[in-house]
């Protein structure tokens, strides 16, 4: 190898090993998480993944305990697998999905668990252009024909965001899912306690990104940082007493 070309490819090994080491790492911070997503994102886009934390030794490692760098609140459609998005494997990220990222108390609940318990300093609420299930609510406020079944729970959902979009006039289709994106990180704020506490104190950040599923690649279409002061949502009421025979 001549020396120029050998000195190239030196840049480059040292290249890959600074990026591998910082893989390594398991970020702390909201700022860190977003950056090692944007990361693994540009690395699935351009087709040079490298699978990080999918081998049998890591596997091992992650079996007694998990420490995932951020929460992934995505819609369930079947091409959005966030950790092949986001070039992550086996304990990287706390994933809940549902049709139209939807928010319900469940997944509200799984939030909280994952950014109290194991301390995830970023939650990253994931849509996707051409969204079935707000094309499905867009056609059900059209044709006033509801749906069936539990479909209607997951239109009711999404209506809101229909009705903010028609306030500001955008009708298209993508536009909308942007700001569904944006609403559903609002309403995560609006009405967990726990999650707007940890924003508040720094220890936690939210961001809504849309994915575009042509060409591979996330974009971001609302943020809010960590330290950001919100007004704090009242706790959820809790069961009914429970009545005591006797």
């Amino acid at each position: 190898m001549v020396p120029e070309a050998a000195s190239a490819a030196g840049r480059v090994d040292q290249a890959v090993l600074r990026e591998t080491e910082v893989t390594a790492l398991t970020p702390t911070t909201p700022e860190q998480a977003l950056a090692e997503l944007s990361a693994g994102n540009r690395r699935f886009v351009t087709g040079v993944p490298r699978h990080p934390n999918q081998d049998a030794e890591h596997r091992a490692a992650v079996a007694d305990g998990q420490h995932p760098f951020a929460v992934i609140v995505g819609c369930a459609d079947s091409r959005l697998a966030a950790e092949i998005i986001f070039d992550r494997g086996l304990g990287d990220l706390f994933v809940v999905r549902t049709a139209g990222h939807t928010v319900g108390p469940e997944v509200l609940g799984s939030v909280e668990y994952a950014v109290t318990v194991l301390g995830t300093p970023l939650v990253v609420v994931l849509g996707h252009d051409s969204c079935g299930a707000v094309q499905a609510a867009r056609e059900v406020v059209a044709t006033g024909t509801p749906p069936a079944g539990h479909l209607g729970a997951l239109v009711d959902a999404v209506v809101p965001s229909l009705a903010r979009a028609a306030r500001q006039g955008v009708e298209d289709l993508d536009d909308i899912v942007d700001i569904h994106i944006a609403r559903t990180v609002e309403a995560m704020l609006a009405r967990s306690a726990v999650l707007a506490e940890r924003v508040a104190a720094g220890r936690c950040g939210v961001v809504g990104m849309s994915y575009r599923l042509s060409a591979g690649e996330v974009r971001t279409v609302a943020e809010v940082k960590a330290g950001v002061t919100l007004p704090v949502p009242a706790a959820p009421a809790g069961p009914p007493p429970t009545a005591v025979a006797g």
